[in-house]
């Protein structure tokens, strides 16, 4: 299956600038809770964006710097969330 380079990259652009909006929610973000939010919805488009990259230049290398990124974001989160709920509790 062959993909279209221009469909890849608009993908990836589109990622891309859907992370720099999230990017606001971060650093506006009213409350602790939606900058958590923010920042783990910014590591799944980066997480996207990798992937899309190794199906385009087709590098499995992307995959595992995929992986091993979507773990750090998910244990990241995880300890802000166990911190704000020993902080409030």
């Amino acid at each position: 299956m062959d993909l279209n380079p221009f469909i890849l990259d608009t993908v990836i652009f589109s990622l891309a600038f859907i992370s720099i909006l999230s990017m606001f929610r971060i650093i506006i973000g009213p409350t602790v809770e939606d900058r958590l939010i923010g920042l783990n919805l910014v590591v799944a488009q980066v997480v996207g964006i990798l992937v899309v990259s190794a199906v385009k230049f087709d590098r499995s290398i992307y995959l595992d710097v995929a992986l091993v990124y979507a773990i750090l974001g998910f244990v990241s989160t995880f300890a802000i969330a166990k911190y704000m709920g020993k902080k409030k509790g």
